[in-house]
């Protein structure tokens, strides 16, 4: 934690919580995109042959409100082809 504290130059309260809602945001970004790739069977960017007629399909923009205020994320979306 106080290497986080010192990475991010975290020198008053308002940065901390900047941060904090940052790191919010980014790990539920990446659990989205996580789960995704786990549904599908293959990461985002793979180049194989896939097992499936399931893919990516675009993104969603969504807002989520939390202790931290509103943070706009953006989930992946699939499709059946």
């Amino acid at each position: 934690m106080r290497e986080f504290i010192k990475d991010s130059n975290l020198v008053s309260a308002n940065n901390e919580q900047n941060a904090l809602k940052d790191l919010f945001t980014k790990t539920i970004q990446e659990m989205l995109e996580a789960e995704m790739d786990t549904h599908l069977g293959y990461g985002k960017h793979e180049v194989r042959v896939k097992l499936t007629s399931n893919s990516l399909h675009g993104k969603s923009r969504k807002t989520v409100v939390s202790e931290y205020g509103e943070q706009e994320i953006v989930i992946p979306r699939d499709c059946l082809w």
